[in-house]
């Protein structure tokens, strides 16, 4: 009962834009929340004066410079769908109709 199994849902609607906006919202304020760790870890390595301090504070300045660019453009993207596209390239073709066994009048 531990293990969480993913949820399935009944039809194929989309996620209500409240959930997709807060799941939105957490990812950029977890990674905002790296980005504050990241400068905090700076700014320890300084203070201690840490071995290879040339090779941890451009790791870490970058890092902090790629992290918005990476939240921003991850927020504003739609979450991936679950379905297939619209397009199917196997989708079963209509069937033809057979003539009626009445005759048909013209109307010319």
């Amino acid at each position: 009962m531990g293990r969480r199994e993913k949820a399935t849902s009944i039809t194929d609607a989309r996620t209500s834009l409240d959930e997709e906006r807060r799941y939105r919202t957490i990812r950029y304020v977890v990674m905002m929340g790296v980005r504050v760790v990241l400068l905090v870890a700076c700014g320890i390595l300084v203070i201690l004066e840490a071995p290879l301090l040339w090779l941890w504070l451009p790791l870490g300045f970058i890092g902090m410079a790629v992290l918005p660019w990476l939240a921003v453009s991850l927020a504003n993207d739609s979450l991936p769908q679950d379905r297939p596209g619209v397009f199917h390239r196997r989708q079963r073709r209509a069937e033809t109709l057979e003539a009626p066994e009445h005759r048909m009048l013209d109307s010319e």
